[in-house]
Formats: C-alpha cells, sequence, structure tokens
C-alpha cells in the first residue's frame, strides 16, 4: 500500500551516513515525472565508517531528518528506502547453469530466475547476507552476450551475476534504528548503486565510467559498462579523515577543521591561484594563529591523492580500467572540495567530473542540486525503477514495522525486477 494523491506515489528516501543524515520525499505523478516534496537532513554522530555504533544518537538523527522532510513536504512518512554501506560490503562474480526443461524448449521468465537462484548457490560466511543479485549476461547453447533470453529457443542456458553482500549484523543494525525511530524499512539497497541513478545517464554506463561517492566515513565506488554494473566496493577512508588530518596537522578542533575544509580547503596545491592568510581562533584564551590556505592544501592533498590511489587499484582490480571512456563521476560530500576534478584527473589518468542529481522535473530542485544529495535522491530514483509498488509503502498510519526476515525475503522480488528491465 502507498500514498496515491491526483495520480501521484509518494517515495522516501534515507541516507544515514558517518556525518549526516540526509532524508528526501519525493513523488512521482502518472508520466513518470519526479518532483521532490520534502528535504531533511541532521548531523549523524551514531556511525563510524558506515557502520552504526550508537544506536540512540542514529535514531535521533535519523527522527530529525525524517520529521524536517515531513514538514516540508506536508506528508506523514511511514515507511523509507535505506541505503548500506560500510567496508564490510563485497561482491562477488558468481555463474550459473540450467538445462530447459519444457517440450518447446522456449526459455520463460520462469526458467531465468531458476537460473537466477541457482547463482546464489554459493558459500557464504553466516555472518554475511545477499544484499543485490545483478545479472550480467545470459548464454544460450554457447551464444553469449545475451542480454534477454525470454523467447529464445535452448537446451542449455548459462548465467553470470553480480553478488554483492553485506555483515547482517550490520544490516539489522540499519533497521533497528529506522524502526525504533518510528519508521518502517521498504527496502536496503547499496549506496553506490543508488547514488549511479541519480548521477550518472545511460550514454556514461554504456560508454564506461567508475562512480565514486566520497561521503564522511567510506568513499563507495561503482564500475559501469554496457549499462550493467559491474564491480562495487567501499573504502573505509573518506571526508571525516581528511578532518581529522588537519584537526591533527593544525592543532585545531574537530569543528574548526571541519569549518576550514568547507570554507578554505583544496586539493590541488599547484592550483591555488591566492595564497591568503586564513585566521584560526586560539583554543581556551590563546591567541588566534595565521596559516596559509597552501598549508591547508597541503594537508587536504595528501589524504585524497591517497584515496584516490586505493579507487586506482580497485578500478585495476576490476578489469575495466581500460574501458571506461566516460572517465569518473564524483560525488558525496567529499567531491565539494575545490579542484577535485583535476587531482582526479592526475592520479588517475581519466576525465573527471562532479556528479550532481539528474531527472528531477520539479519541486525542491535547487535545494538538493548538490553532490551530497545523490545517496538520498538515488534511494528514491532506485525505489521507482526497481521495486514494486508495494516496497515502496508510505502510508500515514500505525502500522508496526516490517522485520528484518521480510525484507530480506523481497531480494526475489528485486530480481525478477532486475530481469524484467533487461
Amino acid at each position: 500500500m502507498e500514498i496515491e494523491n491526483d495520480n501521484e506515489r509518494i517515495v522516501v528516501g534515507l541516507d544515514i551516513g558517518t556525518t549526516k543524515v540526509c532524508a528526501v520525499v519525493a513523488s512521482i505523478d502518472e508520466r513518470d515525472r519526479i518532483h521532490i516534496l520534502g528535504v531533511g537532513k541532521a548531523p549523524s554522530e551514531g556511525l563510524n565508517r558506515g557502520v552504526v555504533v550508537n544506536i540512540d544518537k542514529t535514531v535521533q538523527a535519523i527522527k530529525t531528518a525524517v520529521e524536517q522532510a515531513q514538514l516540508a513536504s506536508g506528508i506523514e512518512v511511514n515507511s523509507v528506502n535505506v541505503g548500506i554501506a560500510g567496508d564490510h560490503i563485497r561482491s562477488i562474480r558468481s555463474k550459473g547453469v540450467i538445462t530447459i526443461n519444457n517440450k518447446d524448449k522456449e526459455i520463460t521468465v520462469q526458467d531465468v530466475e531458476r537460473l537466477l537462484e541457482d547463482c546464489q548457490r554459493i558459500m557464504l560466511p553466516p555472518d554475511q547476507q545477499i544484499l543485490h543479485v545483478i545479472p550480467q549476461e545470459f548464454v544460450v547453447d554457447g551464444q553469449d552476450g545475451i542480454s534477454d533470453p525470454v523467447g529464445m529457443s535452448g537446451i542449455r542456458m548459462e548465467a553470470e551475476v553480480h553478488i554483492i553482500t553485506g555483515l547482517v549484523s550490520a544490516a539489522k543494525n540499519l533497521y533497528r534504528c529506522v524502526e525504533r525511530a518510528g519508521f518502517q524499512v521498504a527496502d536496503i539497497i547499496l549506496e553506490p548503486l543508488a547514488s549511479s541513478y541519480a548521477v550518472l545517464d545511460d550514454e556514461e554506463k554504456e560508454a564506461g565510467v567508475v562512480l565514486v561517492d566520497i561521503g564522511g566515513g567510506t568513499t563507495d565506488l561503482a564500475v559501469f559498462q554496457d549499462n550493467t554494473i559491474r564491480h562495487t566496493a567501499v573504502i573505509a577512508i573518506a571526508g571525516k579523515k581528511v578532518t581529522d588530518d588537519i584537526k591533527v596537522g593544525l592543532s585545531v578542533l574537530d569543528d574548526q577543521a571541519e569549518k576550514l575544509k568547507q570554507q578554505h580547503g583544496e586539493c590541488f596545491v599547484d592550483l591555488i591561484e591566492d595564497d591568503e592568510s586564513i585566521t584560526i581562533p586560539g583554543i581556551a584564551g590563546r591567541p588566534p594563529k595565521e596559516i596559509t590556505k597552501s598549508i591547508l592544501a597541503k594537508i587536504i592533498q595528501a589524504r585524497m591523492e591517497e584515496i584516490l590511489e586505493i579507487i586506482a587499484i580497485e578500478v585495476k582490480r576490476s578489469g575495466y580500467a581500460d574501458s571506461l571512456s566516460a572517465g569518473i563521476v564524483l560525488s558525496g560530500g567529499g567531491a565539494l572540495i575545490k579542484n577535485i576534478c583535476p587531482l582526479a584527473n592526475e592520479v588517475l589518468g581519466i576525465d573527471a567530473k562532479i556528479g550532481k542529481p539528474l531527472g528531477l522535473s520539479g519541486g525542491l530542485i535547487e535545494e538538493v542540486n548538490s553532490p551530497m544529495y545523490a545517496t538520498s535522491v538515488g534511494l528514491v530514483l532506485h525505489a521507482i525503477k526497481s521495486g514494486g509498488p508495494e516496497s515502496q509503502a508510505i502510508v500515514p498510519s500505525s502500522t508496526k514495522g516490517s522485520s528484518v526476515e521480510q525484507v530480506m525475503n523481497k531480494i526475489t522480488e528485486r530480481m525478477k525486477s532486475w530481469f524484467r528491465e533487461l
């Protein structure tokens, strides 16, 4: 069940990050136009590197962000689509094979579902849970490169899939926080996958592109080629580490370090045009300090180069390093640091651009026109394009929150929706 108002559906995305929690309420009309109705944001102190470490603080941040979005939209939120990240995320390539046993030897939707279930027969540690199963390609009687085998004739069908897994406890803690805040979990979605819906267009996905979302606690990466996600990774170094470096390097408070990064931060020393002085207030009555912008930039650049070098390793590991014609798209709050694109271009040797949410038709577009809202807007877009209506339940009622088991059982439905998109 979901709200329908003048033929509009309502979907909510909730990005629970290490430094901030963002909530976005959006509507989809009968022409599939997406309108942003409400946006909420709250500081987050209950997570470390994308994983919940303090339930109470996370619950409070979720409440604050969703309440802001409710106030702006005038809609009571009951159910949300949640993003998951953290360095516990793993991606696995798996293959499966089945025989076609109907008398006409014609491949049906049920055959494809049976094949995708066969691809899931992999050994997983007991603490890992499958989050997404994404078909890469199908092979029918030795003929490869098939994207939609339904209706074809064949005896043997194979498939290669991209399986994304996460820590069971990390997912359960996210559910627990959302439900304690008073909301249901409609679905749980890998954050780089969600971000890709917001900032990448079809041409980029077809040509080959790497999406990098630099958040507070994690840097999320996804490689696309031929309109399919080929590799995912979550790196436990991100914007918070940059802030920590400034804090230690300049002997300032955490709030001061964050303010310096946001107001004066640059990440490419060679491109600084005006090396002006910056005054830092003294701590506990001590006299203020003076530093130059280039000193601050050297601290930031060192850490950003490290992040980009790890990204380069992951891209090479994906096997698609030579197939990224569309280069790299940077999103997340870390992408707001000045001159990050030239630095990425130098370290990775490919074109770089900043990714902002695309495909929005109206409402609070300006309010989310920033790379820091890529994930929360992407969660909305993913829910619209990949989920069934029943999984996007946003109803003004006091029904009980869905259990972890019920939501995890939607994996099969998600696989079907992936297939329908092929």
